[in-house]
């Protein structure tokens, strides 16, 4: 793989990351990345999923009126105006 630039300021970040979890630079670099990595896809997984139902909500009528949700809300928490 080509090697990736890294700013001063985001060396001197990992470095101490590196430090305090007791890794190398390179070691902690993988780590946190691929941590990151799968976070991302999860993330990516679970928003299109929701997407998906809120269409699919929408489609049904399965829906309230935005007029409603002030009322609504103000009810369902025992907010009062």
């Amino acid at each position: 793989m080509d090697m990736i630039s890294i700013k001063p300021k985001r060396r001197a970040q990992l470095e101490e990351y590196a430090k305090r979890w007791g890794q190398d630079p390179a070691a902690a670099l993988k780590e946190a990345l691929a941590a990151y990595l799968e976070w991302e896809l999860q993330d990516f997984a679970e928003t299109t999923e929701h997407i998906r139902r809120g269409f699919e909500d929408v489609n049904a009528e399965r829906t309230t009126p935005a007029s409603k949700f002030p009322a609504d809300a103000r009810r369902e928490h025992d907010i009062s105006s």
